[in-house]
């Protein structure tokens, strides 16, 4: 099998570790901010609610995440079974989403009270104080622990492959089964690297851009 097929073959693989990365990513980023208003909230049941399922999704593995989501329905229902990219997508959608939501809490409790009265006293409502005055600080604070957690998700996303999704390590991994050849796996490696740099980069201009807002 020549260089270029083995380049080819891995890049349909790494077009789908893409999509899952974006589209968790997409989803998550959101719905992680709503998760934390539910684990900060004031009405008891909503908050315990919350904070219960976070720990759950946080105390176990992605991958059980993953074979539970997908196998699941068909076992307990007797439902169809979810295509094999939906069930990961969901899986890590609300994985990541209960990872953020802790980043997001974190970040929002760390703003001194002060802010916030000092906000009431200039008649500004809490959602006004929120977004024009606490936001920002926010999202300086947690840029860095994000960008970690983004940086884990690439390398999560080869987890797919326990359901038979063919994402980059899969394709490799049906390269050296097939062929009897090791050096795929070395290869795909600088795929991650590639991906990690850049998004490394990325996220380290966006905190740079962030120095402005010195909370």
């Amino acid at each position: 099998m020549s260089f270029l097929e083995v380049t080819k073959q891995l890049a349909n693989g790494f077009g789908v570790t893409i999509v899952i990365f974006l589209i968790t990513l997409a989803a998550s980023l959101p719905l992680g901010l709503v998760i934390t208003f539910g684990s900060m909230s004031k009405i008891p049941p909503i908050k315990w609610i919350t904070k219960t399922f976070v720990w759950i999704i946080r105390g176990t593995p992605l991958m059980l995440q993953i074979i539970l989501i997908f196998y699941g329905p068909g076992l307990l229902f007797d439902m169809k079974a979810l295509p094999r990219l939906t069930a990961v997508l969901i899986a890590f959608i609300i994985n990541y989403s209960c990872y953020f939501s802790e980043i997001y809490r974190g970040g929002i409790e760390s703003i001194s009270k002060g802010q916030y009265e000092a906000g009431q006293v200039l008649g500004m409502t809490k959602t006004q104080i929120f977004f024009k005055v606490v936001l920002f600080q926010v999202i300086k604070r947690i840029v860095p622990p994000m960008g970690n957690e983004i940086i884990t998700l690439v390398k999560d996303t080869s987890l797919a492959r326990v359901i038979a999704v063919t994402e980059l390590v899969k394709a490799a991994e049906d390269i050296v089964s097939m062929k009897m050849i090791i050096w795929p796996l070395f290869y795909i490696g600088a795929f991650y690297l590639v991906f990690s740099a850049l998004l490394t980069v990325l996220l380290n201009l966006a905190e740079k851009k962030m120095n402005y807002y010195s909370g």
